[in-house]
């Protein structure tokens, strides 16, 4: 008899690139994919903004060896318009491109930050149970002095949209600490239909920025509005904190790494082995090498001194103090 598939279902992958940092940082999730999981069957799209009155500029990938070298490991480039958020909120690209997927296909989207670093086909993704990354901190909402709290601020956005609060708690975690609250990082999140999801998304980031209830009317929402609608979009599916085995997405599968500062300081010896595996080949380096950072840190020794600061079992308690300490050194790019 044989075994059935960890992961029977067939789905698309989405990540972003447009002009600048993040058509090099699709480039690696790419080349990752391709090394990491030679098995997996779905398709890779590239979502790509297109010019119009939302960007100042033409945000378009058009460097010639780029989208040849996208050709080559099989992804395919998505164009999609940008009709609500663009140049002022560009975190909402991935919002309005899921818009643009296969209508009714299971999808995971991630950000282009992200090395893959496992077999991703293997996952055994429910994707009629939505979930997001919960590497995040908490840095939403911020809470006043004499204003409402976590508790006050959360419940008025599900009130908006009609949806139950009280499941969404984590009640092994303290009143008024923010974990006790549904929050995740935009970093991965799937589900079985994009555009399903996306409309809901859509819907729900809109009706927070532009109409946010009176307890949440003082939060900034810029950048955080994609994870302050995130969490109330997957509960509103029947989604969860987790749906998925631990050390999967963040762990073994793959990594959010946000930054190449960042990744040389506190990811473990196996994700730089696979950024330099990935980076190494000749047709891939000659078109990173045109990214500063990762000229001077991957290609160069700089990223290398960043590890040399940091002991990783024992970093900072924030990602702020890393950040610092690495700016204090002379070695912060982005």
């Amino acid at each position: 008899m044989t075994s059935k598939p960890e992961n029977p279902v067939p789905f698309n992958i989405l990540i972003i690139g447009q002009d600048g940092r993040l058509m090099y940082e699709a480039l690696l999730f790419a080349a990752s994919l391709r090394a990491k999981d030679p098995d997996f069957k779905g398709r890779l799209f590239i979502a790509e903004p297109q010019p119009g009155p939302k960007w100042h500029g033409d945000p378009r990938m058009k460097q010639a060896d780029l989208l040849a070298a996208f050709k080559r490991l099989g992804a395919e480039i998505l164009p999609f318009e940008s009709r609500h958020f663009g140049q002022s909120y560009p975190y909402g690209n991935k919002i309005e491109a899921l818009l643009a997927l296969p209508e009714g296909e299971p999808f995971v989207f991630f950000d282009s930050d992200t090395l893959i670093t496992g077999p991703l086909s293997k996952v055994p993704f429910d994707f009629s149970r939505p979930c997001a990354s919960l590497k995040v901190e908490g840095t939403w909402p911020e809470i006043e002095l004499y204003g409402p709290g976590y508790a006050e601020i959360w419940k008025s956005l599900y009130d908006r949209f009609g949806l139950d609060f009280e499941s969404t708690l984590d009640l092994s975690q303290p009143d008024e600490y923010w974990k006790r609250y549904l929050y995740f990082n935009a970093g991965f999140f799937f589900f079985e239909c994009p555009r399903k999801f996306g409309q809901r998304f859509l819907e729900y980031a809109l009706e927070i920025r532009d109409n946010p209830p009176e307890a949440a009317a003082l939060q900034t929402f810029d950048p955080w509005l994609d994870q302050v609608a995130l969490p109330l979009v997957i509960h509103s599916f029947g989604g969860a904190r987790r749906t998925l085995p631990e050390d999967t997405l963040d762990g073994e599968i793959s990594c959010h790494y946000r930054t190449f500062p960042l990744l040389f300081a506190r990811e473990g010896d196996r994700v730089v082995e696979v950024l330099r595996e990935v980076a190494a080949p000749n047709w891939i380096k000659k078109v990173l090498k045109k990214y500063d950072p990762i000229k001077r840190l991957v290609y160069q020794p700089k990223g290398q001194r960043i590890r040399d600061m940091f002991d990783r079992d024992h970093l900072p308690r924030r990602e702020k103090m890393i950040r610092n300490r690495i700016k204090k050194a002379g070695l912060w790019m982005r």
